[in-house]
């Protein structure tokens, strides 16, 4: 695991519970200011297809992105998505996706995170961008 705060996976996952992200079986796999991992199961996240839905995939990327610029934010400011995109190259029917939010930009009042989802064998699934404002508790 890669943090520079005292923020741990399972308090991470604790904070997580009965959220959306709960509900959509987010797993946190890795999480720090400059990086955080996950995935997600497909099943259970489909569209009537039998294939990842693209909100699906969103959810994941605001997920993952938020969670790193809460962590560069620190503990007496909270982080708020305010502009997120995606790009949807290819359909995952089954197993899970994994997606990694990278750090692109950092400031006192904005994070930006490119986040890239990938099947099972590496295929890029989704490309997302997300900002997030950042503000005092």
């Amino acid at each position: 695991m890669t943090q520079t705060n005292p923020l741990d996976l399972p308090v991470l996952t604790g904070m997580h519970e009965g959220t959306l992200a709960d509900r959509m079986g987010i797993e946190f796999l890795e999480a720090g200011p400059e990086r955080v991992v996950g995935r997600m199961p497909v099943e259970g996240n489909t569209q009537p297809y039998g294939v990842l839905h693209g909100g699906a995939s969103a959810v994941l990327a605001e997920t993952l992105g938020s969670v790193a610029a809460a962590i560069h934010a620190g503990p007496d400011r909270i982080a708020l998505g305010i502009e997120i995109n995606a790009t949807h190259h290819r359909a995952a029917s089954s197993g899970h996706v994994t997606g990694v939010a990278t750090r692109l930009h950092a400031g006192r009042t904005l994070a930006t995170y490119d986040i890239e989802i990938t099947d099972e064998q590496g295929r890029r699934v989704c490309t997302s961008r997300l900002t997030c404002m950042l503000r005092d508790r």
